[in-house]
């Protein structure tokens, strides 16, 4: 029996990782290690996944684009402007009529709102490439890399230092779930979602790990294992970006927040990396770095996704 068919996801949405237990979560992770040595096969040969597109990307697009192809499936790039969904069809029409054409949905917007009214409409799996509140793959890349690096996860201190946005909710939540000791440091006012707070410290609270927010970037980082930073001005946000430079200057992560950290601490990023704001040139560009490991785990967690919601 394949130790990949213990659990089925067949038809099963991706909208964030609140949805999924622990053992679904280890069963993608163990996926996405066998597709990273196996990367080429025909297990999703004459499907289609639908990729509609209302923020830009680099490594969502190619990588889903990709996974697709190396499984010998086919992937269609729905830019919003090119389809009727930017001339004000309805979210419920667009799901339905993609529903008779594709195998599957991945949507990349602004509003959680629109990824759960696809999910609810479509009859196809819908996996949110990111909204405004969750980036789900990147944190299941973010978890791998940090599995490939130390081994391990329950008991390692993973440490976030910035924006409390969409990618501290996911990274939070999923770290939490797989026991680990997570912090997230960041300005006043600049906190997570308290809900996703609340619900990340059940998830800790069950697990055997804790979540804690500390503002004190010197404190959160102590000891940490794991050191992960984003932009301080996501997309959507530019207007405030001249503020957010003076507002997060203090957490930017560079050598001597590092010698705070871990011996053998490993620096994460989900890029695209601003150097000389959130991060130093001399962090993200030097030995502790695994950014790009953590980029190409992108394309290897996404095709577990993909293998997994369409039953290949």
């Amino acid at each position: 029996m394949s130790p990949f068919k213990k659990i089925s996801l067949k038809g099963r949405d991706l909208l964030t990782w609140l949805d999924y237990t622990t053992e679904e979560v280890h069963e993608l992770l163990s996926l996405s290690e066998h597709l990273k040595k196996n990367p080429v096969s025909k297990k999703l040969e004459g499907k289609t996944l639908g990729m509609i597109f209302e923020k830009s990307s680099t490594r969502t697009r190619v990588s889903f684009e990709a996974g697709m192809l190396q499984m010998g499936g086919h992937a269609i790039y729905l830019n919003s402007r090119d389809i009727q969904l930017g001339r004000g069809e309805s979210i419920a029409d667009t799901a339905k009529v993609l529903s008779s054409y594709v195998d599957a949905i991945m949507i990349r917007t602004f509003e959680h709102e629109k990824v759960a009214q696809l999910a609810e409409h479509a009859s196809v799996p819908v996996i949110n490439g990111l909204c405004d509140m969750y980036h789900p793959c990147q944190a299941l890349a973010d978890v791998l890399t940090i599995l490939e690096l130390k081994g391990k996860l329950s008991g390692l201190k993973v440490v976030y230092v910035g924006d409390g946005n969409n990618v501290a909710h996911s990274f939070m939540i999923l770290c939490a779930k797989l026991g680990m000791d997570v912090v997230v440091s960041c300005p006043k006012g600049y906190e997570p979602d308290e809900e996703i707070v609340q619900a990340t410290v059940q998830l800790a609270e069950g697990s055997g790990g804790t979540f804690t927010v500390v503002h004190d970037p010197v404190e959160a980082v102590a000891g940490a294992d794991i050191v992960y930073t984003d932009v301080w001005a996501s997309m959507g946000q530019e207007e405030e970006t001249v503020e957010r430079l003076g507002v997060f200057a203090p957490y930017q992560v560079n050598d001597a927040l590092l010698s705070h950290a871990a011996d053998e601490v490993n620096f994460l990023h989900c890029l695209p990396a601003h150097r000389g704001e959130e991060v130093t040139a001399e962090v993200i560009d030097g030995l502790k770095s695994a950014v790009f490991q953590q980029a190409e785990n992108r394309l290897h967690v996404q095709k577990a996704i993909l293998l997994s919601v369409l039953g290949g």
